[in-house]
């Protein structure tokens, strides 16, 4: 995903949560943001420092900060970062430093952090490993390979098009055990996202990378077409795909 995309969602919305779009979600099992979320805070702690991989608009970021002595949040879009810090003064957060960082390459020591997370950000295994102190954790909510799969097929295009059989959960297992953590759990959730209106969708592709090029008008005959196909008395169907991952550092 290219910064200039984050750039320009911040440019245009100015943070995620002011891409107003109207939809539902239906899990047949629990909700991975949720267990994301419950994971974090389970190995959080007032005297714990953890690095955020990926921090975007930093508003879960701050959601968080109270249950650590302090957060490092890193990005490489500008937007985002100054989002982040412009939320941070609003709610008088202290513990939290937001910086443009390489999330491969950070440049900070070695065991640095008690906790590096990623909410559906990078997955730095290798300098996560350097970074964490021994008996450290590394969490992430990350994005499975079967997630909106069938817009992506009508578009044509679309992140991690076309790559529907290299399964995500085996593939992230595999690269945390070669880092040299133990996976101590990870599974993958299928729901479905349902949106009330044309428009709705239109306006959610507008802010996430799911297709980094979209154009509403460039782009309306494809949005059609799977609207017509998808549309359901719920609304329009969008099937959703995620993997949970929490890796120890022994």
């Amino acid at each position: 995903m290219s910064t200039n995309f984050y750039d320009k969602v911040a440019k245009k919305f100015g943070d995620y949560h002011s891409c107003h779009h109207k939809h539902i979600t239906e899990y047949p099992d629990d909700d991975p943001e949720k267990v994301f979320k419950e994971k974090l805070l389970e190995l959080s702690g007032k005297n714990k420092i953890a690095l955020d991989v990926g921090c975007a608009d930093g508003y879960f970021t701050l959601s968080v900060a109270p249950y650590f002595k302090k957060i490092v949040a890193i990005d490489q879009s500008k937007g985002m970062l100054n989002t982040g810090r412009k939320f941070q003064d609003e709610k008088k957060i202290t513990n939290v430093k937001f910086e443009k960082k390489n999330a491969f390459k950070t440049g900070y020591k070695s065991e640095s952090f008690d906790i590096v997370y990623s909410r559906r950000g990078p997955t730095p295994f290798t300098e996560a490993f350097r970074l964490l102190k021994p008996g450290g954790h590394f969490i992430e909510i990350d994005i499975g390979e079967q997630d909106c799969r069938a817009i992506k097929e009508i578009f044509g295009r679309g992140q991690g098009f076309c790559k529907w059989d290299i399964s995500r959960l085996i593939t992230v297992k595999k690269e945390a055990e070669q880092a040299g953590f133990r996976v101590v759990f990870i599974k993958e959730y299928f729901y479905e996202e349902y949106y009330a209106s044309y428009k709705d969708l239109d306006i959610f592709l507008q802010g996430v990378p799911i297709f980094e090029d979209f154009d509403s008008d460039k782009d309306k005959r494809f949005l059609k077409a799977y609207a017509t196909k998808l549309m359901t008395k719920k609304g329009i169907k969008l099937p959703r795909h995620r993997v949970v991952t929490v890796a120890k550092k022994l």
